[in-house]
């Protein structure tokens, strides 16, 4: 929309992680600095912190990319899991064979995955586990991790796990009967946010990878962007976003402190003043107090003026004729008027109900409900387009005015409008007005075809192997065959990665969570809750 008015090849300010825009501070590059010196030294725990927004997930995708070539890493996105599937989890990371009467068991598991960190370990290679989104672990999973760093030898630790998470991680582990683990940590970093000069430098270099050649932002701008976002990186990108787009529709080439402020204001829904205004304000309040009285005094008489010479038919024929936007309710007024759900059961309920099966509030945690119906839950960070590819109802965690989060389960997704559900009513919302509360974080329910989802890649063996050589050939209109080899050979490489390209994904040929999401959407059963009628249907 924006980007050819300023002269850019792309938006620059988007929220989904790109290692184009990788920018780090002096703040990422000292955090990024404590991992790397706690993977390459002996094993334990590293656990680094931050605020929502600050940048941690920038921080890991840095670290994985500068990871020892004698390293094997197990990345742990869904922490919302049991002490059994956080462990199954660890093993197919390391792409190591659980025969199928061991899946469940914690002991068995532990075995398989103490043979080989004691591998490894001969080897000369080192084992890392990296959990995202670490406050979410529950208790029992949080003391099997301590148990794995009884996996030693006589001289070394055979594992190293680094947790990263929001401050309610420190809370979670100044628990008493979590002391022993706290005890275990060797290294602890929290993310504050960027600096003044760092926020300039972030927005500046985004702009300059886009594909700006000048200065778009003034010094004032960013100043005013500095302030506003509290050096939280993401709010920094949506409050910049916003600016352009502000700048474009008044096409200004040139984005100052106010259109900043208007940006904000239009975000978050209320006016912001600038920083000198409560100055003003302390400074000369008797005055301000004399001109407010004759600026209001003033108003109300134009106002009765002008009411009194208004036609009243005019005013009673305005009302049909209201844009349809007008009559639309706002996400902010009705976040305003929901009740804080902590455990997210209203929203689970009602996505569960999508798929009908039922929801116990109260209960045991809703993604071990919905395993236990056959469903497997997905939480990520992605975007709008993420959601389109996966194209399943999903509970979107939003952030109000307030800063509580809130649930609202996304329903349907057309081009610009989305219909939600919002304390069990439906609503038709503006994706931008959406967007305003949505930092990325969602989660969605789907059915997996075989049980045991797990990453499928070259060289693997069994029914996985063989429901995706199926699934891939009716995918694409051939002929499928009952007797398909279970066996993941070149050629399902090249099937994975023409699915892969055609769909946008990562080409990668090795069959994901995502890649199987997306190849169970294209396959969608008759009764499948989607978010919009997939195309020809």
């Amino acid at each position: 929309m924006y980007t050819s008015f300023f002269g850019l090849n792309e938006k620059p300010f988007a929220i989904t992680p790109d290692p184009r825009y990788l920018f780090l501070s002096e703040r990422h590059a000292e955090a990024l600095a404590h991992l790397l010196y706690g993977i390459n030294e002996a094993g334990g725990f590293i656990q680094l912190t931050g605020e929502v927004g600050t940048g941690k997930t920038t921080v890991v995708r840095s670290l994985l990319g500068q990871i020892p070539r004698n390293a094997d890493v197990a990345l742990i996105l869904n922490p919302r899991i049991t002490p059994a599937e956080f462990l199954l989890t660890i093993c197919e990371e390391l792409r190591l064979a659980v025969p199928a009467a061991d899946r469940g068991s914690v002991k068995e598991l532990v075995d398989i995955l103490n043979r080989r960190l004691l591998a490894a370990h001969a080897e000369g290679r080192r084992v890392i586990v990296i959990v995202d989104e670490a406050q979410n672990l529950s208790t029992d999973v949080l003391e099997q991790v301590r148990l794995l760093t009884n996996l030693e030898t006589a001289t070394q630790k055979l594992l190293q796990i680094i947790l990263i998470g929001q401050p309610e991680l420190r809370e979670v582990l100044r628990r008493v009967e979590l002391r022993q683990l706290a005890q275990r940590i060797t290294g602890r970093y929290h993310l504050d946010p960027l600096r003044h000069e760092e926020t300039d430098g972030y927005v500046r270099h985004r702009l300059r990878v886009a594909g700006a050649t000048a200065d778009i932002f003034t010094s004032g701008a960013l100043a005013e962007v500095h302030r506003l976002a509290g050096g939280i990186p993401r709010v920094i990108n949506v409050i910049s976003d916003r600016a352009l787009l502000g700048a474009y529709t008044r096409e200004q080439h040139r984005i100052t402190g106010a259109l900043v402020r208007r940006a904000v204001g239009e975000i978050y829904g209320r006016a912001v003043l600038p920083p000198w205004a409560r100055w003003i304000a302390l400074g000369g309040i008797t005055a301000g107090a004399i001109v407010l009285g004759i600026g209001v005094w003033q108003y109300l008489s134009d106002r009765a003026e002008a009411d009194t010479a208004k036609p009243a038919p005019a005013v009673a024929a305005a009302a049909p004729n209201a844009p349809a936007a007008a009559k639309r309710p706002q996400l902010r007024e009705l976040l305003s008027a929901q009740p804080a759900d902590a455990r997210g059961d209203a929203a689970f309920s009602r996505l569960f109900a999508r798929w009908g099966a039922s929801f116990t509030p109260g209960g045991i945690d809703g993604c071990e409900q919905a395993a236990q119906q056959g469903l497997e839950c997905v939480a990520q960070r992605g975007s709008w387009a993420q959601l389109r590819a996966l194209n399943r109802p999903a509970i979107l965690f939003v952030i109000d005015d307030g800063g509580a989060e809130r649930q609202l389960v996304l329903e349907s997704l057309g081009d610009e409008q989305a219909k939600a559900d919002l304390g069990g009513q439906r609503r038709e919302l503006s994706i931008a007005d959406i967007s305003r509360y949505w930092y990325g974080d969602f989660l969605l329910l789907w059915r997996p075809q075989v049980p045991g989802v797990k990453q499928l890649s070259a060289g693997m063996r069994g029914d996985e192997v063989r429901w995706l050589r199926q699934s891939l050939d009716k995918a694409r209109g051939a002929p499928t065959d009952p007797a398909a080899s279970d066996l993941f050979d070149a050629g399902l490489v090249r099937l994975v990665e023409d699915f892969q390209r055609e769909h946008r994904l990562t080409v990668d040929g090795i069959a994901g969570l995502q890649t199987q999401m997306v190849l169970d959407t294209a396959l969608a059963a008759p009764g499948t809750p989607l978010l919009a009628a997939p195309h020809g249907g």
